[in-house]
């Protein structure tokens, strides 16, 4: 598959974070759309169209539909040559998305931690946690994807054995960004930084939870294929 381009990260970043937006209540407006990615472009409808009903049909038992929909297609549209055809190749579009998410999370908790220490705010300590759990989750992502790289080459060898170490990677990098969000429960930070860095971290775990859906479709399908 190809390597995401400059393009489609700012695309992804812009609509899984006003995704995840929505998820927090009371949800704040969504930012407005680019110029150019504006619905009244006719070449925009037509390159979508086509595949929109492919990426529907595949999203459907993912716990977070929408999400996944919305981020997909936007691969889709960013990268017209690139081929999701197969759930090999869905499972691995999912596993990156995600962890593109994971390092734009990370970079942004890691500025806010840096700010929060220079002004020595009890914020601080609860940021640092959740800021480690994320880079946790960036190892667990990263290994799943390499995994499944590993996994295509072997194909039959050591199937079962790549396909435990990714779901258990990929559960881990879930529980991280939960354990994350836990740890602001009890917490009385100022209202807005708290809520935008639950509303990343959320749509993190969302998305992750998307890719292990997708992962687990795939294996599946391999293992019935087999004689």
């Amino acid at each position: 598959m190809a390597k995401f381009s400059l393009c489609f990260l700012l695309l992804l970043l812009t609509i899984i974070s006003t995704a995840a937006a929505r998820s927090i209540s009371p949800p704040p407006p969504p930012p407005p759309l680019p110029p150019h990615h504006q619905h009244h472009h006719p070449h925009h409808r037509r390159s979508s169209s086509g595949s929109s009903s492919f990426i529907e049909e595949q999203c459907k038992g993912t716990h977070y539909y929408k999400l996944c929909v919305e981020s997909l297609s936007y691969f889709q549209f960013a990268n017209p040559s690139s081929t999701t055809h197969t759930p090999e190749e869905l499972a691995r579009l999912a596993l990156r998305v995600s962890l593109v998410r994971a390092r734009l999370t990370s970079r942004y908790i890691s500025n806010v931690a840096r700010d929060l220490k220079i002004k020595k705010t009890r914020d601080y300590p609860a940021v640092r946690d959740c800021l480690e759990q994320i880079n946790d989750g960036v190892n667990q992502l990263t290994n799943s994807v390499k995994e499944l790289g590993k996994m295509t080459l072997d194909r039959e060898n050591g199937f079962p054995w790549h396909e435990s170490n990714i779901n258990s990677w990929l559960s881990t990098a879930q529980t991280d960004a939960l354990t994350c969000m836990d740890g602001f429960s009890g917490h009385a930070m100022g209202g807005k930084l708290k809520a935008t860095i639950r509303s990343k971290v959320l749509n993190l775990a969302q998305l992750t939870s998307n890719a292990l859906a997708f992962f687990n479709r795939y294996a599946k399908r391999h293992r019935a294929s087999r004689p």
